[in-house]
């Protein structure tokens, strides 16, 4: 346990960014107090708006700085309009991820009370896991084709990073299991047609046989989909290539409501980035109609990081009042435009700190 407190590097980006990463202090402020928890906050400067100003979505000495912290906070990075060169658009975030190996992108993805769900099952409740390094992602600074007449992409798939992802989602799902979850991790793959992705499966054999008391079980990313989508509360972990990985999350965030209510946090061995899984929304930026919900529970798995890897129970303690809080949020009906609620981001915003005062 940090006794002297931990620092957070915090980037509120672009868009609504700013907005919500306001809140989700405000949270992390009122949560934290009640428990003696000291947070430092250094905030810094990264995404379009710097790409404009610079030429870089993020500054050397940035990208420096936010190694010395112990988590990342970030809002959301990079504007439709502003792209590079090669037509991409501005995406420090990944950046960050492939300098600081942050390999695993966990994404729940939980139908919370008071919001109306989309599919039949109200019983949702998943993990999605992500690699995030590699896959079809990693040929994106490869350079462009000679021939005029065609233009291709790689995916690459290590036995180093797969190994370390696959013992996330077991481990994730060895958590979730003593909570009363259903220990089963599942793969989403396309083994039977890409060479890369049977060597996945096999890797994931390796680990699984590693896990006995955890359920291994395989389905091809299409096939799972449709799962996904019709039989909801079959899914505990699902783990999968990047790609597959970042259609599959937002599969899940739309069967539990929605993006706004998507949080993230991209993991590895030594750093952690921890950021809602929606953009920068530019067209509601500013007008206080953002939901900050997924920035305040992506602050809260910061929480959870900070807990395991400090073994600081007060940590965990308060990422269960955050989640706690917004349950009775939006239990109570307090639910931005995006959820079917008139709500402004100031009136969640003060609810969940309502809430947690009450607690």
């Amino acid at each position: 346990m940090r006794e002297d407190g931990y620092d957070i590097a915090v980037l509120p980006g672009d868009g609504i960014g700013p907005e919500v990463i306001d809140v989700a202090v405000e949270v992390l402020d009122a949560v934290t107090a009640g428990l003696a928890i000291k947070l430092r906050y250094q905030y810094h400067d990264g995404g379009a708006a710097t790409f404009r100003e610079t030429g870089a979505g993020i500054s050397a000495a940035t990208m420096d700085a936010i190694g010395q912290a112990d988590a990342i906070l970030l809002g959301a990075m990079g504007l439709p309009d502003v792209r590079k060169p090669d037509g991409t658009e501005i995406v420090p975030q990944i950046d960050i991820r492939e300098r600081y190996q942050l390999f695993a992108s966990l994404r729940p993805c939980r139908l919370f009370d008071g919001v109306p769900p989309v599919v039949r099952d109200p019983d949702v409740d998943v993990l999605v896991i992500r690699e995030i390094t590699e896959g079809l992602f990693a040929g994106r600074n490869d350079p462009v084709s000679e021939d005029p007449t065609r233009e291709h992409d790689r995916m690459m798939i290590t036995r180093d990073t797969s190994e370390k992802l696959f013992e996330v989602a077991f481990g994730q799902a060895e958590q979730r299991r003593r909570a009363g979850g259903k220990g089963l991790v599942t793969l989403f793959d396309k083994a039977n047609v890409l060479k890369s992705m049977a060597y996945f499966r096999g890797i994931f054999d390796e680990v699984a046989a590693r896990h006995p008391e955890i359920t291994a079980e395989r389905l091809y990313v299409d096939a799972g989909a449709m799962l996904l989508v019709t039989d909801p509360s079959r899914f505990d972990v699902i783990v999968t290539e990047n790609m597959f990985g970042d259609i599959i999350s937002e599969v899940g965030a739309g069967i539990a409501g929605g993006l706004g209510l998507a949080p993230s946090a991209d993991i590895g061995v030594d750093h952690a980035v921890f950021q809602p899984s929606h953009g920068t929304a530019p067209d509601i930026a500013g007008r206080g109609l953002a939901n900050p919900i997924a920035t305040v529970l992506s602050a809260a798995l910061m929480l959870d990081w900070l807990s395991e890897r400090h073994d600081d129970a007060r940590c965990a303690e308060a990422a269960g009042r955050v989640r706690a809080a917004v349950n009775a949020t939006l239990s109570a009906g307090i639910r931005t435009a995006d959820l079917g609620g008139t709500a402004s981001t100031k009136d969640v915003a003060h609810a969940v700190l309502n809430a947690l005062s009450t607690d």
